[in-house]
């Protein structure tokens, strides 16, 4: 048996994906961010749909159209394909562990 909030790497310098479940339908990973955000001028534009969840601290997603979501603990969304967006905040003073599911 495994827990998502255990074996958190010492060394939060980058952002950290870790794949729990990865096959032809559905990628299952655990996102660990302290102070991180995306480049200013670089958007996520995946091919897959995305289902994400924050498990413990908190995030500020952007979207192209100009939608923001402040995510906390508990709270998730889905992501169409191809809708573009990015991090722009997660608090420098503490994790913020993510679920993310990529699905087609």
């Amino acid at each position: 048996m495994n827990n998502i909030f255990s074996a958190l790497p010492d060394n939060l310098e980058a952002e950290v994906f870790e794949k729990l479940i990865d096959n032809e339908t559905v990628t299952i990973e655990r996102i660990i961010s302290k102070g991180h955000s995306s480049p200013e001028n670089d958007w996520y534009d995946q091919e897959s749909n995305e289902w994400v969840m924050v498990l413990k601290g908190e995030a500020i997603l952007d979207f192209e159209h100009g939608e923001q979501a402040h995510l906390k603990a508990g709270d998730y969304l889905n992501i169409p394909a191809h809708t573009r967006h990015k991090v722009t905040w997660t608090p420098a003073n503490q994790e913020t562990i993510w679920l993310a599911v990529h699905y087609c």
